[in-house]
């Protein structure tokens, strides 16, 4: 029978989720714990495996068993011989077919900032300090820019070993209460640093130092090199996985299965096209390479960034239609690629 597990952790103690030869990982204490009540060895796959520091509220994790265990004992007998720092929230006996990494449709993150003249005493584990002051709105002006399926190569880590930079963010949002600033992101998938990356970038958009725009431009470029150092870890918490509701997890870890019915992270005051209009007003940036402007969402791109379109007939010879154009253009140039009719 296969079971799911919902898992909480303070990972400050550990080298990661990942299984390490090194030093202590959350997977190896969870599979100890498991395997005793179990009487039998247990591995578990994952639905996010986190780095070295990072936290987790409701990580999704199963493994297959033979033995008979109902969900009471299964999260006692786990507690019981788990460190202080990691306990199992719920277990649930689910389909033979059900996967924690390849069923969630979508996954969260929220990294907290303490935001004050004086480091933090009480919050140091679980939140990362920065004593300048920030501009919380500039920084969800700037993030809408990552919003929709994107290229993600600036924000990735060079060590990262996922297949394709491309991911989806669904939603994101920088917001302030008091002297905490809290960036959350909901995506189909992260790439390897992604949101520490992320945050990263948008600290110099909050201290002033870049224009709200940084962040579409370096999206465009793919260039981690240009993006803003990667944030420590002590602030990014895993909120979870979420599954279709079929799959009978607890709500926590529930959804539809689409982009309707959840909370929308974005403030009121600072909509999407709120977002674009800044943008389109703020100094634009060009791209080197097609001279276009770089706008927040490919399908939004700013219209003058098309003037461009009679260097690029020059360079091709305008050899074929205008698809045949248009379909060399995104090629060769990714988000700015459209010409202007």
């Amino acid at each position: 029978m296969r079971i799911a597990l919902g898992i909480e952790y303070d990972g400050t103690a550990y080298l990661g989720w990942q299984r390490q030869s090194q030093g202590p990982s959350l997977q190896s204490a969870f599979e100890r714990a498991l395997s005793r009540v179990a009487d039998e060895p247990i591995e578990l796959v994952c639905a996010g495996r986190t780095d070295t520091g990072v936290h987790a509220r409701c990580q999704v994790a199963h493994f297959d068993t033979q033995a008979v265990r109902d969900a009471r004992a299964w999260v006692l007998g786990c507690n019981s011989l788990l460190p202080a720092d990691a306990c199992v929230r719920w277990a649930v006996a689910v389909a033979d077919d059900f996967h924690a990494r390849y069923g969630a449709y979508a996954r969260r993150y929220r990294y907290t900032i303490v935001n004050r003249a004086v480091r933090p005493a009480l919050e140091a584990r679980f939140a990362t300090w920065e004593r300048q002051p920030l501009d919380a709105g500039s920084m969800h002006l700037a993030a809408q820019a990552l919003v929709g399926e994107h290229d993600f190569s600036a924000f990735r880590t060079v060590a990262c070993q996922a297949r394709s930079p491309r991911r989806r963010i669904d939603e994101i949002a920088v917001t302030r209460a008091g002297e905490h600033v809290v960036l959350e992101v909901r995506a189909n998938a992260f790439l390897h640093h992604m949101v520490r990356n992320i945050v990263g970038t948008l600290l110099p958009i909050g201290r002033g130092e870049q224009p709200v725009t940084w962040t579409a431009a370096l999206l465009a470029g793919r260039d981690r090199t240009l993006a803003g150092p990667t944030a420590p870890p002590t602030g990014l918490v895993f909120i979870g996985p979420l599954f279709p509701r079929a799959c009978g997890l607890p709500d926590e870890a529930s959804g539809d299965g689409t982009r309707d019915g959840h909370r929308d992270l974005r403030p009121a005051a600072q909509t999407h096209e709120d977002a674009h209009q800044v943008l389109r007003h703020h100094a634009p940036r060009r791209c080197a390479r097609c001279r276009g402007v770089w706008c927040r969402c490919d399908r939004a791109h700013i219209r003058a960034a098309q003037r461009a379109a009679p260097r690029y007939r020059t360079r091709t010879g305008n050899r074929g239609g205008p698809a045949a154009v248009a379909r060399a253009r995104r090629a060769a140039h990714g988000p700015c690629a459209r010409k202007r009719r």
